[in-house]
C-alpha cells in the first residue's frame, strides 16, 4: 500500500492529476509521472529522511578528469546490499576517503536559499525539506580497489595529505558490418593520479591542493582504420595525446576560499574538467569527455589535451552554481607530450562560462542537472569556405576569418529510484545541442538523447546501462566551399569522398562490477553515414571496455 507522508504546516498536498500540470510543463509532469510509477516513500522513510542529521558518506574527494565528476557534488558511488531503496546512512561504495569530510558537499552556497527551484511547487520540490548529500558519479570505473590489502598504507598518506590512483583503461573495437573494411582495433591508457592537500602539510596553506596526472596511451582508432569518419572518435582512449610514454596532463593548484564557498583553480588543465562535461556523458564512449561537436574545436582543450588556463567556480544558491574561465588557445596537435610548453603557440584566448541548477523533485528526491554554457575564442580561424589557391575562384572576395563562438546545453533528470538513496542510484534520461560559429567551424551543430538506467537485472544494482544517440551536422559554410571546390575540379584531401553533411551515431553498453576495482562494460555501435556522405551508408562495431583500479 502507498502512502504518503504530511507536509510541513501551510503546505497542502494537490491531487495526483494537478500535481503533474503544476510541475512547470508537460515534459517535467511527464518525468514526475514516471517517477511517481516507481513508487514513493513510505511515511516513515520520508520522514526519517527529512529529520535525521545528514549521514557521513565515504567519498573520493581526488578529481579524476577522465571521469569528470559534477560541479557541485563531490565523488562517490552509493550502493544498497539488495535491490529497492536504500536506508538513509547507505555508504558509499568507494571506501577510500572515510575521514570526516569538511563539507558535505564540495562548495558551500553563498546564500541558504534556493535558486529556480523556488518556481516549482512544494509537492515537487524535495528540496525545500533537505538538501540531498550524496554524491553525482556513474561509476565508469568499478568501485574499491583491486589490492584492498594498501589501503591502510594509503589511507596513512591521505592522512598526511598525499593520495594516489594507478587505473588501467583498455578498448578492443572490431567493424563487424559497413564501414571501410572489417577487422579489430586495441587502445589503452595507464593513468596516475597524484593530488597534494597542502593543508594536510602546513596550516599555512589550508585550502590549497595541488594536482597531478600523468598518462600512457598507444593503440589504432577503429573510426580511422576500419569506419573511415575522421571527426567522431568511436573509441574513448584515442586522442591528442598520440603514442607517449608519459603524456604529462594536469599540473594544477586549486584553492578554497572564503569559508568553502569559492573554488579557485590555475596552472595546466584542460577545459572539459569541469566545462561541458558531466559524468552520465563520459559513460560513453563517444562523448567522453565532452560532446564531439566541442571536441574537435580547437579552443576547446578537451581531455588529455591540456593548456595554460584559470577558472573559478561558486554556489549562489543551493541548487545553482557558476563557473568562469580563462584559457590559453593552441592548436589541438601543439605540445603532444605534455611537457614541451616552451614549443607552443598561442593564437587567442578562450572565455568560458557555464551555469548549473540542480533541482531534486518530489519525496524520492529525484536529482536532475541542467546546464547551459557559452565561450569567446578570439582566435582568427580561416574561412570554413576555404583556403586553398583556386578554391574560390567562382566566388571571389567571400572568403574572410573570424572568431569562434560555442554555446551548449546539458541536461540530465532522474526519473526513478533504485538501490540506494545515492544520486546515481536510479534512472536517468539525458539531452543535450551543441552550436558552433558555422562560418568558421567543421561540425557546427549537435544534438544527442538517450538514457542510463540501473537495476534492470534483480540482483544487479550496481550494474548500468546506458543507450545514446548522437546528431552531427557539417557546418553549411564548409559544405559550401567542399562543392565549389568540387565544381572546380579540385580535389577534397584522401579524407573527404564528397561534400559533408551529417551522420548519426548510436551507442549501448552494459557496466558490470566484475568484482571491487574492475569494471566490464561490453560495447556496441552503430555509425549511419561514416565520413558525413552516403557514399558509406553505414558500419556496425561492437567491442569492450576493461577498467582496472589499482
Amino acid at each position: 500500500m502507498t502512502t504518503f507522508t504530511a507536509r510541513p504546516s501551510g503546505e497542502t498536498l494537490l491531487p495526483h492529476a494537478l500535481r503533474r500540470l503544476t510541475a512547470g510543463g508537460l515534459w517535467l509532469a511527464a518525468l514526475v509521472g514516471l517517477a511517481g510509477e516507481a513508487g514513493t516513500l513510505s511515511a516513515a522513510a520520508a520522514t526519517t529522511q527529512a529529520t535525521a542529521p545528514i549521514a557521513k558518506t565515504g567519498l573520493d574527494t581526488g578529481t579524476d578528469p577522465s571521469h569528470p565528476g559534477v560541479l557541485i557534488q563531490p565523488r562517490g558511488a552509493a550502493q544498497a546490499t539488495k535491490p529497492g531503496k536504500a536506508a538513509p546512512g547507505t555508504q558509499a561504495a568507494n571506501a577510500y576517503d572515510r575521514s570526516a569530510h569538511h563539507h558535505a558537499i564540495e562548495l558551500d552556497a553563498l546564500t541558504d536559499q534556493e535558486g529556480l527551484s523556488w518556481l516549482l511547487p512544494s509537492e515537487v520540490d524535495a528540496q525545500r525539506r533537505t538538501d540531498m548529500t550524496d554524491p553525482y558519479y556513474v561509476p565508469t570505473g568499478a568501485a574499491g580497489h583491486l589490492l584492498p590489502q594498501i589501503m591502510p598504507f594509503r589511507e596513512r598518506l591521505q592522512q598526511k595529505g598525499f593520495t594516489f590512483s594507478l587505473t588501467y583503461k583498455g578498448e578492443g573495437m572490431a567493424d563487424i558490418n559497413g564501414g571501410i573494411r572489417r577487422g579489430m582495433d586495441y587502445v589503452h591508457e595507464f593513468t596516475l593520479q597524484m593530488n597534494f592537500d597542502l593543508g594536510k602539510m602546513s596550516r599555512a596553506l589550508n585550502g590549497w591542493t595541488i594536482h597531478t596526472l600523468v598518462m600512457n596511451r598507444a593503440g589504432r582508432e577503429v573510426s580511422h582504420d576500419l569506419v573511415g569518419d575522421y571527426y567522431v572518435n568511436l573509441m574513448e582512449v584515442y586522442g591528442l595525446s598520440g603514442h607517449v610514454v608519459a603524456h604529462l596532463v594536469d599540473f594544477y593548484a586549486e584553492k578554497k576560499a572564503f569559508d568553502n564557498r569559492l573554488d579557485v583553480a590555475f596552472g595546466r588543465m584542460s577545459l572539459t574538467h569541469v566545462f561541458a562535461t558531466s559524468p552520465l556523458i563520459c559513460s560513453f564512449m563517444v562523448t567522453c569527455s565532452a560532446p564531439v561537436a566541442l571536441k574537435v574545436d580547437p579552443g576547446f582543450a578537451v581531455y588529455p589535451k591540456a593548456t595554460w588556463g584559470a577558472r573559478a567556480r561558486f554556489r549562489p544558491t543551493r541548487d545553482t552554481a557558476i563557473q568562469v574561465g580563462a584559457y590559453e588557445v593552441q592548436p589541438l596537435a601543439d605540445g603532444p607530450s605534455g611537457w614541451a610548453w616552451a614549443s607552443e603557440t598561442p593564437t587567442g584566448l578562450m572565455l568560458p562560462a557555464e551555469f548549473t541548477w540542480e533541482p531534486y523533485l518530489t519525496r524520492d528526491k529525484l536529482p536532475g542537472h541542467y546546464v547551459v554554457g557559452y565561450a569567446h575564442d578570439t582566435t582568427r580561424y580561416a574561412d570554413a569556405l576555404g583556403t586553398k589557391p583556386g578554391y574560390l575562384v567562382s566566388q571571389p572576395g567571400r572568403e574572410h576569418s573570424a572568431p569562434m563562438d560555442m554555446f551548449w546545453f546539458e541536461s540530465d533528470q532522474m526519473i526513478y529510484r533504485m538501490g540506494g538513496r545515492g544520486q546515481m542510484a536510479g534512472g536517468y534520461l539525458m539531452a543535450g545541442y551543441i552550436h558552433n560559429t558555422p562560418h568558421v567551424s567543421s561540425i557546427s551543430d549537435e544534438a544527442y538523447g538517450g538514457l542510463s538506467f540501473n537495476g534492470l537485472i534483480p540482483g544487479r544494482v550496481t550494474d548500468r546501462v546506458g543507450i545514446l544517440y548522437s546528431w552531427y551536422h557539417v557546418s553549411d559554410r564548409k559544405r559550401e566551399g567542399q562543392t565549389i571546390a568540387q565544381d572546380a575540379g579540385l580535389s577534397l584531401g584522401s579524407q573527404v569522398l564528397a561534400p559533408q553533411t551529417d551522420s548519426h551515431v548510436i551507442e549501448a553498453y552494459y557496466g558490470v562490477d566484475a568484482c571491487p576495482g574492475l569494471l566490464i562494460q561490453p560495447e556496441f555501435q552503430y555509425m549511419i553515414r561514416p565520413g558525413e556522405t552516403s557514399h558509406i551508408p553505414d558500419a556496425a562495431v561492437v567491442g569492450l571496455k576493461v577498467i582496472a583500479s589499482l
